[in-house]
C-alpha cells in the first residue's frame, strides 16, 4: 500500500510537477517535457486506483 502511495506521489511530484517548472525556466525542451509528463499521467491513472480501492 505504501509502495502504490509513492509511485503516485513520484509520478505527481517529479515527473508532472518538476517537468513543467524546469520547462517554465527553460532548462528542458519541450519534448523531453511532454514525454515526462505523459509517462507520469500514465503512471498515475495505473497505480492510484489500486490504492485508493483500498482504503
Amino acid at each position: 500500500m505504501k509502495i502504490l502511495k509513492s509511485i503516485s506521489a513520484f509520478s505527481i511530484g517529479v515527473l508532472i510537477l518538476l517537468a513543467s517548472i524546469l520547462s517554465f525556466l527553460g532548462t528542458i525542451e519541450a519534448n523531453s517535457v511532454k514525454t515526462l509528463m505523459l509517462v507520469g499521467t500514465i503512471l498515475w491513472f495505473i497505480v492510484t486506483p489500486f490504492w485508493m480501492k483500498e482504503e
